[in-house]
């Protein structure tokens, strides 16, 4: 009886040790952290990122830690006291080693990921990375972390890294279309024939603003505010217009057409003063650029010619457009210059077309 009582207050001195350290951890962790985010406020940009990747990186492996602390304490206590078997407190030897590797392995791929996420913003390479990049090196991480922590319980990873050779080409057979677009994806990340944030257009017709390049498909935000996903196959496949290369700023044709008696010279003169305005005033208007005018048609009812203006961007071209149309409709009506209406004339003299039409109306 004395000995189970003996037995029951090492039990209960170990656990309430074991959780003052823990709350005494958990506390100084918090300080750490709170002095770390004082200390990231103090800085300039450059060393602002390094301590919030700190930050960020630190959390999740610091509570590990502190389990693996407890694991440790808790078996060199009941190794002292003899509470559990030999056996036992040798797996929970294996335990803390492999929980020690864990965390290691769960920092560095902390670090790498939030530092590919903090820094994108002032990269184009990690923007346009960022997703094949993160999903390559937690692969990396928990393959080395597996290889390690069975290391550490004493199973010999020979046998498995030589069965991997077998094994990596049934996988490649069966997840074919999975690496077809991993790679495709990969080659886009070389090739660059966009970059995120670009106005694309691919041949099956699909146009918007590239809003993510990940390890399996592209991602594109249309412009009614829907996203289309096209497998990072169909897109290296596929022709793409970048509307956003090597410039943003894109020209703007407007067809016109005018009556057949208007003066071609004051045409052109008044087209080209409302360009001029509008481009002037319109914030999305080139300033700099030179617009001008080609007569191009003699149609059926007008005589048409294509007005070239530029805008800064693809996606504001209808805006720039709408207001020229507007303006030099106005301007139009203010000069007596006309723009007709559709006209079909009927000529019933050529191919005989009276005498037959005469020939049908004899009594």
């Amino acid at each position: 009886m004395e000995i189970i009582d003996v037995l029951t207050s090492k039990q209960s001195l170990l656990a309430i040790g074991c959780l003052a350290v823990v709350v005494v951890l958990y506390i100084a962790k918090r300080l750490f952290l709170v002095r770390l985010r004082a200390q990231m406020l103090q800085q300039d940009a450059e060393h602002n990122h390094f301590y919030q990747v700190l930050i960020l990186a630190l959390n999740a492996p610091l509570n590990l830690t502190i389990i693996t602390i407890l694991l440790w304490l808790a078996r060199y206590g009941v190794t002292i006291t003899g509470v559990l078997p030999k056996e036992d407190t040798e797996i929970l030897g294996h335990v803390v080693q492999a929980l020690v590797i864990i965390t290691l392995i769960l920092f560095i791929e902390r670090w790498l990921t939030y530092a590919i996420k903090v820094y994108a913003s002032r990269s184009p390479l990690l923007n346009n990375t960022r997703s094949i990049a993160s999903g390559a090196i937690r692969a990396v991480l928990i393959g080395l972390c597996v290889l390690l922590v069975l290391g550490s319980l004493g199973i010999s990873v020979t046998p498995l890294i030589a069965s991997l050779g077998i094994t990596s080409l049934a996988v490649a057979l069966a997840l074919q279309p999975t690496l077809e677009n991993f790679f495709s994806g990969v080659q886009i990340l070389i090739d660059k024939p966009f970059r995120i944030g670009d106005f694309i257009e691919l041949e099956s017709g699909e146009q918007g603003f590239v809003d993510k390049i990940g390890w399996r498909s592209t991602w594109i935000k249309m412009l009614p505010n829907n996203i289309v996903i096209v497998p990072n196959g169909k897109v290296s496949q596929s022709k793409i217009i970048n509307y956003y290369y090597p410039e943003k700023e894109l020209s703007v044709p407007v067809e016109v057409g005018v009556h057949y008696n208007s003066d071609l010279d004051f045409v052109e003169q008044i087209t080209l003063e409302v360009a001029n305005q509008v481009l002037l005033e319109h914030e999305w208007g080139v300033e700099s650029y030179e617009p001008f005018v080609v007569y191009h048609t003699f149609d059926n009812s007008s005589i048409n010619f294509t007005v070239m203006l530029r805008t800064k961007e693809y996606f504001n071209r209808f805006f720039v457009k709408s207001t020229f149309i507007k303006a030099l409709h106005k301007r139009f009506n203010q000069e007596g210059i006309v723009i007709p209406f559709p006209i079909t004339a009927l000529n019933l003299q050529q191919e005989g077309a009276e005498e037959i039409l005469a020939a049908h109306h004899k009594p």
